[in-house]
């Protein structure tokens, strides 16, 4: 059974930082992309970051680019994303996804609450 975990979540003040994870487990993911994705109420899920399995290749939206930093750590099938200079806008539940392409999400994690302050 796959399972994507997510951890990290919380309240911040704008400003601050945060750091989630994810963990993967039942099955190998190598071709695969680790998605971040998030979704505010009100609005539909909107991706956020990507890392590649092999290679470490990475891609974001242009919304995070400079604040937030995707990476993995393959021995512990755990990728992270690393959220700095957090804004309000920033509120949304987080979730970790895997797919063979950033539209084709295959697998997702439960989600976590992210809240920004003002």
């Amino acid at each position: 059974q796959v399972q994507l975990v997510e951890s990290g979540g919380g309240l911040v003040q704008a400003g601050g930082s945060l750091r989630l994870s994810c963990t993967a487990s039942g099955r190998t993911f190598l071709n695969y992309l680790m998605g971040w994705f998030r979704q505010a109420p009100g609005k539909e899920r909107e991706f956020v970051a990507a890392i590649s399995w092999i290679g470490g290749s990475t891609y974001y939206a242009d919304s995070v680019k400079g604040r937030f930093t995707v990476s993995r750590d393959n021995a512990k099938n755990t990728k992270y994303l690393q959220m700095n200079s957090l804004k309000p806008e920033d509120t949304a539940v987080y979730y970790c996804a895997a797919g063979p392409t950033i539209g084709t999400m295959s697998y997702w994690g439960q989600g976590t609450q992210v809240t920004v302050s003002s």
